[in-house]
C-alpha cells in the first residue's frame, strides 16, 4: 500500500526551490537555464495537493522537466563560470593584474548551438518561432554600445538584423507593412510561413526602470544563435553567399576600400553575391497538371500567386529620392523589396547610387515644407505615400499625399473585416479603388469639403422650396375635403389584396418560432449565446456609425467657422 502524497499529483510536481537544490544551482542560473531550454513554470490543477497539503504559493515545475534540466551539459559550463567570477574577483582585490588579464584571456565560453538543433529540429519549426527572434534581435540592434549590455551583443543582433533584411529584399519576400505607435510592423511569408515582427523608431534611448535586462539578455543570446542558423539556411535556399558579400568589387568606384565594407553591407542598396553564377541558372517553370474536379480551387491559388507576383514589382520603374528627415532605413528597405530603385544624400550613409539632380528621378520622398529649388518632372510626396500603396497592393494616386496635404488615415492591414463589419468609409473607398470602381475614388480634402458644403446649402433651399409648395397642396386638399362631405354617399368594398413576399416571410418566422421550440435545452442553450452574440456584435456595429455620423457633423461645423472667420 503506498501511502498519501507518495502517487498523483503529489509527486508529478516540484517547487522552484526543491528543483533548484536537486540540481545545485543559484536562482540565477536555473532561470537562465529554463530560459535556454525552453521549460516554464506550471500551475498544477490542486496546489495544496502537490504541495502535500500545503496551501502556500508557490512556483511549480513538471517532475520530467527538471529531470530532463539535469542531465544538460551547460549546468557544467555555468559552475565553471562561476569559479571563474570568484578567482577574478580574488586576482582584482589582490592587485594581481597579471592573473587576472590571464584569466579573462581563459573566460569560458557557453555555446548554444546544440540548443538550436533540440528544441527546432526541422527548419519549419524555427520558421514558426522566429517572430519573436527577429522583434528581439531588432530591438538589441537599436541599444548604445555603452548602456549596460555588452557591445558585443549589440553588433551582433545589428549583424543578424541587416542579414536577415538583405534575405528579405533579396527574395521579396515583404507583404504588410504599418506603423504604430510601438514602432513599424512588417509581415513577411517565408515557405509558407508568415512572420510578423516589429521594429522601433529612431528615437532617442531611455532606459526604464522597471525591466529585469538579466532575462532579456538570455532570450536574446539564445535568439541570435537561432537567427544566426536561420539566416544561413535561408542564404544557400536562394544561392546567395553567407556571410553576405555585395555584388560589386571592392576596386569599383561606388565602393571606398575594404574598411568600409561592413558599413555598405549594412546600407541595404546594393544587390548581394550569388553563389551561382547568374547565366547558368535555368528558369524554374511550374508543371501544368490536367484539369481535376477541384480546378475552381487551382484557379483561385493561380489567381492569388499572380497578385503576388505583382505585388512583388510594385515599384518597379519608380526611381525614388529620400530627403535627410525621413525615415530612410525603413523606405530603403520596403522599396527595394518591391523592385524600385533608391538613393538619398551621400553625407548621410554610404552606398548612394544617384544624386538629387538626376533627372530620371520620378519621386522624391519629403517631410518638410518644399523649397526654392523643385524639378517639374517628379512627383513631392510624403512617406506615406509608400507604406499605404504597399498594404493596397497597387501605386495610389499622389494628390493626397502633396506636402502639405491632410493625409488619409493611415489603416491596419492586419485587420480584415468579415461579413456584416462595420467598413470605415475610408477603407471602402480603399476596396472600391482596388475593385476599379472610380465612382468613389480619393479626392483632395479641400474640394470634398467645398463640394459637400454646397450641397448642404442647395438642401437647406430646395427644403425651403419644398415647404411652400406643401403648404399650398394641404390647403387645396381642405377645400376638396370639404366639397366632398356635403356629398355622401355608398363606394363598393374593395377586397384586401395578401402581399405574398410578407406572408411568406410570416410563415419563414413561424417556422423559426416551431423550430427553436422543438430544440433540445442544449442547442437550445447554444442557439441564444450566438443570437446574443450577434446582437451584441450589432450594437457595437452601430455604435461605431453613430460616433462616426457625430465625429463628421463636428467636423462640418468646424469648416464652416474655419469659411466664416475667413
Amino acid at each position: 500500500m503506498q501511502k498519501k502524497g507518495e502517487r498523483g499529483i503529489a509527486v508529478s510536481y516540484m517547487s522552484r526551490k526543491q528543483a533548484m537544490k536537486r540540481l545545485k544551482l543559484s536562482l540565477k542560473d536555473f532561470r537562465r537555464l529554463c530560459i535556454l531550454k525552453g521549460i516554464y513554470p506550471v500551475q498544477p490543477h490542486h496546489k495544496k495537493k502537490a504541495n502535500k497539503n500545503n496551501s502556500s504559493n508557490k512556483t511549480y515545475f513538471y517532475l520530467k522537466d527538471v529531470r530532463f534540466l539535469s542531465h544538460e551539459p551547460l549546468i557544467d559550463k555555468f559552475r565553471s563560470f562561476r569559479v571563474f567570477i570568484k578567482r577574478l574577483k580574488k586576482a582584482i582585490g589582490k592587485g594581481d593584474f597579471e592573473t587576472s588579464e590571464r584569466l579573462r584571456e581563459n573566460e569560458p565560453v557557453i555555446n548554444l548551438d546544440h540548443l538550436v538543433k533540440e528544441r527546432y529540429p526541422t527548419f519549419i519549426d524555427a520558421l514558426r518561432d522566429l517572430d519573436d527572434a527577429v522583434s528581439m534581435c531588432f530591438l538589441f540592434s537599436t541599444f548604445p554600445k555603452d548602456g549596460g549590455i555588452k557591445p558585443d551583443l549589440v553588433l551582433l543582433c545589428r549583424r543578424l538584423t541587416v542579414e536577415f533584411m538583405h534575405f528579405i529584399v533579396e527574395a521579396k519576400s515583404l507583404r504588410k507593412v504599418f506603423i504604430s505607435i510601438k514602432g513599424i510592423y512588417y509581415q513577411a511569408e517565408i515557405r509558407g510561413q508568415q512572420i510578423t515582427w516589429v521594429v522601433p523608431h529612431t528615437f532617442g534611448y531611455s532606459s526604464p526602470t522597471d525591466v529585469d535586462f538579466k532575462i532579456m539578455v538570455t532570450f536574446a543570446q539564445f535568439y541570435s544563435t537561432m537567427l544566426g542558423f536561420v539566416n544561413y539556411k535561408l542564404y544557400n535556399s536562394i544561392n546567395l553567399v553567407y556571410p553576405p558579400k555585395l555584388a560589386v568589387d571592392c576596386s569599383s568606384e561606388l565602393l571606398k576600400g575594404e574598411e568600409d565594407y561592413s558599413e555598405f553591407v549594412a546600407a541595404l542598396n546594393i544587390s548581394l553575391k550569388s553563389s551561382v553564377d547568374n547565366n547558368l541558372e535555368e528558369e524554374i517553370q511550374i508543371d501544368e497538371f490536367p484539369e481535376t474536379d477541384d480546378t475552381e480551387e487551382m484557379q483561385k491559388r493561380k489567381a492569388e500567386q499572380g497578385k503576388i507576383e505583382k505585388l512583388k514589382n510594385l515599384f518597379a520603374g519608380c526611381k525614388m529620392y529620400l530627403n535627410r528627415e525621413v525615415p530612410w532605413e525603413s523606405l530603403l528597405f520596403i522599396i527595394r523589396c518591391f523592385g524600385g530603385e533608391v538613393s538619398y544624400d551621400k553625407t548621410l550613409q554610404v552606398g548612394a547610387t544617384f544624386d538629387e539632380d538626376d533627372e530620371t528621378i520620378t519621386h522624391q520622398i519629403i517631410d518638410r515644407p518644399l523649397g526654392q529649388k523643385q524639378y517639374l518632372n517628379r512627383y513631392y510626396i510624403q512617406p506615406q505615400w509608400v507604406y499605404d500603396s504597399v498594404n493596397a497592393r497597387m501605386l495610389l494616386p499622389v494628390e493626397q499625399y502633396f506636402p502639405g496635404e491632410v493625409l488619409p488615415p493611415h489603416l491596419s492591414p492586419f485587420v480584415e473585416e468579415k461579413e456584416g463589419d462595420y467598413i470605415p468609409p475610408e477603407k471602402q473607398a480603399l476596396l472600391d479603388l482596388q475593385n476599379g470602381v472610380t465612382k468613389r475614388l480619393p479626392r483632395t480634402v479641400e474640394s470634398s469639403e467645398d463640394e459637400s458644403d454646397n450641397f448642404d446649402e442647395q438642401e437647406e433651399s430646395d427644403k425651403n422650396d419644398e415647404s411652400s409648395d406643401e403648404n399650398k397642396k394641404r390647403k387645396a386638399e381642405n377645400q376638396e375635403n370639404k366639397s366632398k362631405r356635403l356629398k355622401m354617399k355608398v363606394t363598393e368594398g374593395v377586397p384586401i389584396k395578401i402581399n405574398p413576399e410578407k406572408l411568406a416571410q410570416k410563415e419563414a418566422a413561424e417556422d423559426k418560432r416551431l423550430g427553436i421550440m422543438s430544440m433540445p435545452k442544449k442547442n437550445k442553450h447554444l442557439y441564444k449565446k450566438i443570437i446574443y452574440g450577434q446582437k451584441r456584435k450589432n450594437r457595437e456595429i452601430q455604435k461605431l456609425k453613430e460616433k462616426r455620423e457625430i465625429y463628421d457633423k463636428e467636423q462640418k461645423m468646424q469648416r464652416r467657422k474655419k469659411k466664416i472667420a475667413v
